[in-house]
């Protein structure tokens, strides 16, 4: 892009540790940006050389290498003050964007003055779909849904697999409650209307919370399956799998306080407590079993 092109569209990654993953991802962006972008890469505090890797390979990228560790949402929105896109492309170092999908998400945010956000088609490595580029907020019924398994008996019921939107086919456009932020365009000026990240979560979350506060300033966010990207899911979280864990189900329960706990009861809170940490245990007892089972192995 010349330099006095202004972009329109600002890729942001934060990244950690994963310089593979990260070049890889820079390097499907540029190969496949049809419109005019720019890519500003947010280092949290990495020990493997992936600021100087992109500064080197990729040097018309933004590189802001922080001090620290600062979590998902703060690093973000570090990097969102020095984007000057008209939209911001929400870009996980574990994700590739295939051909057309930049651009493809741009027009239709062009098309449509009413979204706010617009998501790809996400899938795995081997095809299968994210289900995580589909979502409905989660409510405590959806919730309870999931803890107990109706959401994977029934996937796709309008009802128990309302969370992931199965009852609807992924091969339609149509509107969502929420995308991931693992790969998301969001216009700036709706992100100036309501606001950044909510810096109180560290990891996970914040994406739905941020569609959540988009959807309250009334504005739409929508699925794109005509845009495509692959997600290496996990990749980037290897390396500390136990915080994870404890920071995902930080957030669920950060989430329910913010937005819906004034709507229920003081009994309702308290099953919706039980239900996100008894979770929390079964599956930090799941990742101890792992774990103790690789070390055995190894």
């Amino acid at each position: 892009m010349p330099a006095s092109t202004k972009p329109l569209v600002s890729a942001l990654i934060v990244s950690y540790n994963v310089k593979s993953l990260l070049l890889k991802s820079l390097e499907a962006f540029y190969a496949h940006a049809d419109v005019p972008v720019e890519a500003v890469v947010v280092d949290n505090a990495s020990t493997d050389g992936s600021a100087a890797a992109v500064a080197s390979e990729f040097p018309q990228a933004v590189v802001i290498a922080q001090p620290r560790n600062l979590g998902f949402g703060r690093a973000n929105n570090v990097g969102l003050e020095r984007c000057q896109g008209r939209f911001v492309l929400l870009l996980n170092p574990d994700v590739t964007v295939n051909p057309q999908a930049v651009g493809r998400l741009a027009d239709f945010l062009i098309t449509r003055p009413d979204a706010a956000a617009v998501g790809p088609r996400l899938v795995f490595p081997d095809g299968r779909p994210d289900p995580d580029a589909r979502r409905a907020f989660p409510v405590p019924s959806s919730l309870f849904y999931r803890t107990v398994g109706l959401s994977r008996l029934f996937p796709k019921s309008r009802v128990f697999g309302r969370h992931n939107m199965g009852h609807v086919p992924d091969s339609d456009v149509h509107e969502i409650d929420a995308g991931t932020a693992a790969c998301l365009m969001v216009r700036m000026s709706a992100l100036d209307r309501v606001g950044f990240f909510d810096p109180r979560y560290f990891m996970f979350g914040e994406d739905l919370d941020l569609c959540y506060r988009l959807k309250l300033g009334g504005w739409k966010v929508f699925y794109l399956p005509s845009a495509s990207a692959i997600h290496h899911k996990g990749a980037a979280i290897k390396q500390a799998q136990s915080r994870m864990t404890y920071e995902r189900h930080k957030a669920m329960w950060s989430y329910h306080m913010k937005h819906h706990a004034d709507d229920i009861s003081a009994f309702g809170n308290g099953l919706v407590w039980a239900q996100i940490w008894g979770r929390y245990a079964a599956a930090a007892m799941r990742d101890r079993v792992t774990s103790d089972r690789g070390s055995a192995s190894s």
